[in-house]
């Protein structure tokens, strides 16, 4: 019986989810010095500042792709939003931000050239042609690189 209503569910939460037309707004990562990590994504990922906003802790910076600050403003895709967080002592292992990555080796070196720190060398996921590779920023927010079979 609790197989059966987990399925009903799980059809319902799609139907719903469907209908709602939900897309992805963005993703949040969290920092002590958000412009030190803003300018750690911009550096290592090729993002520009396309929004600043003053709160309370410190400004909470949104980055995207583009090659120019316009670009970036014009790119549709959802932005990274660095927010003030009073620690970077968070050891939450799970949530972090995911990337599409062309040639794996170069972004990692940027990475670490740009201060964060890589988990690793990036290996095959399996048999499968793709390669991951995990990284932190300089506040510790978990990257996860995937590197599409060639």
């Amino acid at each position: 019986m609790t197989r059966t209503f987990l399925a009903v569910a799980a059809v319902w939460l799609t139907a719903v989810t469907a209908s709602a037309e939900v897309t992805l707004n963005s993703v949040r990562v969290g920092a002590m010095d958000t412009v030190a990590v803003a300018k750690f994504y911009q550096a290592a990922f090729g993002m520009q500042e396309v929004n600043r906003l003053q709160m309370q802790g410190g400004p909470e910076i949104f980055v995207n792709f583009g090659a120019t600050v316009d670009a970036a403003k014009a790119n549709r895709n959802p932005p990274i939003v660095i927010m003030y967080q009073k620690s970077d002592a968070i050891q939450d292992t799970v949530p972090h931000v995911i990337f599409t990555v062309t040639d794996i080796n170069a972004t990692v070196a940027a990475i670490r050239a740009a201060g964060g720190k890589v988990d690793g060398q990036p290996r095959e996921f399996g048999s499968t042609g793709i390669v991951i590779g995990f990284a932190t920023d300089p506040a510790g927010n978990r990257i996860e690189l995937i590197q599409p079979k060639r």
